[in-house]
């Protein structure tokens, strides 16, 4: 619990709860360097202390600032017309429910073909919200168990290309009148088809290799399989990003044999050679060596099984997709108005013109920010065993149901302690005094206030285990949203108290640490 307001509260010398030593178990001998005893009840320093809660349990106080970034949405990157990637350095989420934005999210590991908490402490921002269901969009079905989702934005990318394609169909087969956009409607349905068989084949590959995904996603410019944990060799990051663009190369070549018996110039004929040039498209677009692209993660995974460390792979593919998006920005216009992607450059002008560097512009911002997405997770990644629960943890004393509190908070001030824990009277642990609450009760009033009447009940979720470090701890901590956790040793003694609040500002400090 972070030291807030109101005199009596626990506190200890130091007011840091990183800077208990990893290993050091609470203890309640007064000689204890760390104890430095309060009996005057005068609380901590008022830039110490935590928001305070009003008396519908909102929080009244200053918020933790929020940390870069996030998953582009960690979790909703998206990719240009083309289906995702696992992306290993997308996989944390922030410790809090309104912590620093991860691409989000979520500890997650975002695939997508661009790129792809535990709570706040007591009168501070809420615990870390883990929905049943992680949503995104129109739920379409539950393939090997994972949710796939049709995000709003495709529905307008599906009118675009029900357009477009209707236009190039009213060329080829004028016959169909108006019904040639019904004919187009298909094939975006068909389209979207392909990419969701892409972002399969990822999503298989992970569960093989035992690796949760939270969804799939299909969005205005493919698709993105958001997988929750980071691949732990580079030949599996290798087969985690190649698996997609190979599944579309052979839907372009499944299509180009289903070509053979029918006639061309056909709506049939049609629809298949569009669908095996979109699938080439989508598997050679994946393929450019460039975060967040498949092919950025197979770069990633050549990088890293040569020099041994995933951080120097995500720098250089990182880095490499930076490029390629400056490239997009520049040359997709300049091939298009020269006619190197085919067109008579004499017709190519005015709205044409636009379009295309609209549409560049649109593919390098998305390519650019899921690279730098990809970095900065990267770094985090880097130091999440950092956070140990063991170090976090604050000194508890254990108190009686019927404590009054002023009671409870002299003993803690005794002995250095910053938390309390209400035990029965077997000292078995039933709930934690909430910081928050503490500091709600006015110091005339808090002998005659038990602090049973201020704690919150202990669910199993609750109890931590000291040996919880990185993004395991925060595993648990998202799981069970709370403000406090008991922190408990292996043979199930109690080791202290966990403020949600203190993990999110380690949070923040690894995210804002340079690798």
């Amino acid at each position: 619990m972070d030291e807030s307001g109101g005199s009596g509260q626990p506190r200890s010398g130091n007011d840091r709860a990183t800077d208990r030593h990893e290993g050091q178990p609470p203890r309640t001998d007064p000689s204890h360097p760390e104890a430095t005893p309060d009996t005057t009840g005068s609380g901590p320093a008022p830039e110490e202390q935590a928001p305070a809660e009003d008396a519908h349990g909102r929080d009244t106080g200053a918020k933790p600032s929020d940390a870069s970034d996030s998953s582009g949405s960690s979790d909703g990157s998206v990719s240009p017309g083309v289906s995702g990637t696992p992306d290993p350095s997308g996989t944390p989420d922030p410790p809090a429910g309104r912590a620093p934005a991860a691409p989000r999210g979520r500890t997650e590991a975002s695939s997508g073909n661009t790129g792809g908490g535990a709570g706040t402490g007591v009168g501070g921002p809420r615990g870390p919200r883990r929905p049943k269901d992680p949503g995104g969009g129109l739920l379409m079905g539950r393939p090997f168990g994972v949710p796939v989702y049709v995000a709003p934005s495709w529905f307008l990318v599906a009118a675009l290309i029900t357009w477009v394609f209707g236009g190039q169909l009213d060329r080829v087969l004028p016959e169909l009148g108006a019904a040639r956009y019904l004919v187009s409607l298909f094939f975006a349905v068909a389209f979207y088809a392909s990419v969701l068989v892409h972002e399969l084949a990822h999503t298989v590959a992970a569960l093989r290799f035992k690796l949760p995904v939270r969804r799939i996603q299909l969005q205005f410019f493919g698709g993105v399989s958001e997988i929750e944990k980071e691949a732990e060799t580079p030949g599996r990051e290798f087969v985690l990003a190649f698996v997609g663009p190979l599944l579309s190369l052979v839907l372009a070549g499944v299509f180009y044999l289903a070509m053979s018996p029918v006639e061309p110039g056909t709506v049939p004929g049609v629809l298949l050679a569009g669908l095996m040039i979109s699938n080439l498209i989508v598997a050679a677009f994946n393929l450019l060596p460039g975060l967040p692209l498949d092919g950025g993660r197979m770069l990633r995974a050549v990088v890293w099984k040569i020099t041994g460390t995933p951080m120097s792979g995500t720098v250089a593919a990182a880095w490499v997709g930076r490029a390629l998006a400056i490239a997009v920005l520049i040359g997709l216009p300049l091939l298009t108005q020269t006619g190197a992607l085919g067109g008579d450059p004499e017709d190519i002008g005015g709205m044409d013109t636009v379009t295309d560097a609209l549409l560049a512009a649109i593919l390098a911002a998305i390519i650019w920010t899921g690279a730098g997405n990809s970095l900065r997770m990267a770094r985090l990644r880097e130091h999440l065993p950092e956070l140990r629960a063991r170090a976090l943890t604050r000194r508890a004393v254990p108190v009686e149901t019927d404590t009054p509190l002023s009671e409870a908070l002299r003993r803690a001030n005794e002995v250095g302690a910053r938390a309390l824990v209400v035990v029965d009277a077997e000292g078995e642990p039933l709930s934690l005094v909430r910081e928050a609450a503490i500091v709600g009760v006015p110091e005339h009033r808090r002998p005659w206030v038990a602090v049973s009447g201020l704690a919150q009940d202990l669910t199993e979720g609750m109890r931590v285990s000291a040996e919880l470090s990185g993004e395991e701890l925060l595993d648990v901590l998202r799981a069970t949203p709370a403000t406090e956790y008991l922190v408990v040793e292996d043979t199930g003694a109690i080791y202290g108290v966990l403020s949600a609040a203190d993990v999110e500002r380690a949070f923040v400090r690894a995210m804002a640490r340079p690798s």
